[in-house]
């Protein structure tokens, strides 16, 4: 009996084989002239970067994400990108340096050290935007609104959105006065609105009552209404939480005036990306799945430490996962056309006249085994007096 070891992939890693792998193919041509038409220059950064590159500004937990490597020319540490997000801040702080706003889009495979990403998955396809040089709403909404088109040409319906924002959360602990150590176990807490938990630690920090009651008050504030409840139970906060609530009902406002077709639900505890948003955070969903389909927000901060500080907000997705909720079934590979292993130059002529056209020619090879229909051909060129016709079979 063989091994089959020998062509076993690594957990969380797969492959696309036909028709699945040119379907892809069309979905990103098909978004990447979406993202053109909207003003996004494409960008491709290299899959592989010395780790300090890689890593920078990104906080804790994209490290843990990231596969790394010696590099054998300098002996130093490489990283395989976990995320394209920061090479494309990189390229707009370092590389291009423009003074106005800047879009820009990009599509690559990505590598995690776990499959807790996308659909499980350790080797997304990356797709996403980024719009540089904005601090307003309106980037915020542009943005959003492109996600939205991105998953409609990808062919998904029935999409909702989550709103929230990591500037509320990290607001209140500063005014609270946490340190570092209780933010981050309250963080966690918070993450799972785990309510006893969240006020048992409150309770240990001998918290200011409205402080503590504004900061639990965060679990519950979820919902449609949770902007109007929000300003109720977080009146006595000090400006910047005012300020964030602010941002979310102008970006609610916003997205209400051109998309009152998509719901909006708000989540004051979602705190996705922590460690490396600094304002509105969002994500996509569809009722038939339990988890994100795209997902995106606000990280002003990370430009900085390339140079230059520059307003930022993006969103992302993995084109694998939007081919297969955009496509109940998977197309079929468009039948070709059979032609003869014949030297007929008029024959040639022929082939490449039609292949010029866009159809799928298939050139028999002398002594091959299977006929036209084994090579999904539903047409075949036939010989009539000096010209050769496509004929059905």
């Amino acid at each position: 009996m063989m091994n089959n070891a020998h062509w076993l992939l690594p957990e969380g890693i797969d492959e696309l084989l036909p028709p699945k792998a040119i379907q892809l193919e069309r979905v990103r041509r098909d978004l990447l002239d979406l993202f053109d038409s909207w003003g996004y220059d494409l960008v491709l950064p290299p899959f592989i970067e010395y780790l300090e590159s890689l890593l920078t500004g990104t906080g804790g937990d994209l490290d843990l994400r990231t596969f790394k490597l010696t590099d054998q020319i300098t002996g130093r540490t490489l990283g395989i990108r976990a995320d394209i997000t920061p090479q494309a801040a990189r390229i707009d702080a370092h590389q291009l340096r423009r003074e106005g706003p800047t879009r820009l889009c990009y599509v690559g495979t990505v590598l995690n050290t776990r499959n807790d990403g996308f659909a499980g998955s350790r080797s997304p396809v990356q797709i996403g935007a980024e719009l540089y040089g904005h601090s307003g709403a309106e980037s915020e909404h542009e943005i959003l609104c492109l996600m939205l088109k991105t998953l409609e040409r990808a062919g998904i319906d029935n999409v909702y959105l989550d709103l929230g924002h990591v500037g509320i959360f990290r607001a209140l602990a500063a005014e609270s006065g946490l340190n570092k150590q209780q933010e981050l176990a309250l963080f966690d807490a918070l993450q799972r609105k785990a309510v006893p938990e969240i006020n048992a630690l409150l309770e240990r920090y001998e918290l200011d009552p409205a402080a503590h009651q504004r900061l639990i008050s965060l679990a519950s504030l979820s919902g449609d209404d949770a902007l109007v409840r929000a300003r109720e139970s977080l009146k006595g906060a000090g400006p910047d939480v005012q300020s964030a609530l602010a941002q979310l009902e102008r970006l609610a406002a916003l997205l209400l005036e051109q998309r009152p077709d998509v719901p909006v639900h708000f989540d004051l505890a979602e705190l996705r990306g922590y460690h490396y948003h600094t304002g509105v955070v969002f994500a996509a969903f569809v009722p038939s799945l339990g988890q994100e389909i795209a997902r995106g927000g606000r990280y002003d901060d990370i430009g900085q430490l390339f140079g230059r500080a520059r307003p930022a907000c993006g969103f992302s997705a993995d084109l694998k996962m939007l081919m297969r909720l955009g496509q109940a079934e998977v197309q079929q590979f468009e039948t070709g056309i059979f032609a003869p292993a014949d030297n007929d130059p008029a024959l040639r002529q022929r082939v490449e006249t039609l292949r010029s056209e866009g159809r799928r020619v298939i050139v028999a090879l002398p002594g091959q085994p299977g006929d036209a229909n084994t090579m999904n051909c539903g047409e075949a060129l036939v010989k009539q007096g000096d010209n050769w016709v496509v004929k059905p079979l």
